[in-house]
């Protein structure tokens, strides 16, 4: 399903593939030979998302951008089933695997990889060919990577970079649940004029 939204369309390579269950939304622009697979969602929401040249976005996978930040695949990427990538810059012949998540203001290399269940926080930079391993997490400018299990050292490592005021425009002293949620219902209603394309 294409939809518009905020009065912008999505623009599809003639050459690229969107399963017919697949939702694009608003401001993308999708390259050629690129392959939107079942159950994906391609939401641009105030900022746009683009989709370099022979990519591959599987299964349920969700990509979104924001006001505040904007969603660039580079060529030859695979986003893979269940993957949740928000906002973010992802350079060419990256491979996002299955259920990881990246988010706000990432930066992926050229050529790294984010394994299965892998999580890389906002404002992260993961350099080009580096490897975030099954179930770890990469936080921080240079990357760290570490297992989940040192949740410790990587709360010393996020609790800087804000996740609340990046995300959500709170400060983290305000962000209780109530305000996140009204935000977000405020922000999320700029979807109820969204049309479907033909």
């Amino acid at each position: 399903m294409l939809l518009s939204h905020a009065s912008k369309s999505p623009r599809i390579d003639a050459s690229a593939y969107v399963a017919p269950n697949a939702v694009v939304c608003g401001d993308v622009v999708i390259g050629p030979n690129c392959r939107i697979l079942f159950g994906a969602q391609i939401i641009a929401e105030g900022g746009n998302i683009v989709i370099g040249s022979e990519c591959i976005v599987m299964e349920n996978a969700v990509l979104r951008s924001t006001a505040l930040h904007s969603l660039a695949i580079g060529n030859n990427c695979l986003i893979g089933p269940g993957t949740h990538v928000a906002g973010c810059t992802i350079e060419d012949e990256v491979f996002v695997a299955t259920g990881a998540a990246v988010f706000h203001a990432a930066d992926l290399g050229k050529g790294c990889e984010v394994r299965i269940h892998a999580v890389v926080h906002i404002k992260t930079h993961v350099p080009p060919g580096a490897v975030v391993p099954i179930g770890w997490v990469a936080v921080g400018q240079p990357a760290q990577i570490l297992p989940a299990s040192e949740h410790e050292k990587i709360w010393q490592l996020q609790q800087p970079l804000n996740f609340p005021l990046t995300v959500y425009g709170l400060e983290r002293s305000e962000a209780d649940m109530i305000k996140i949620t009204r935000h977000m219902v405020q922000a999320l209603s700029s979807h109820i004029p969204d049309q479907p394309l033909d």
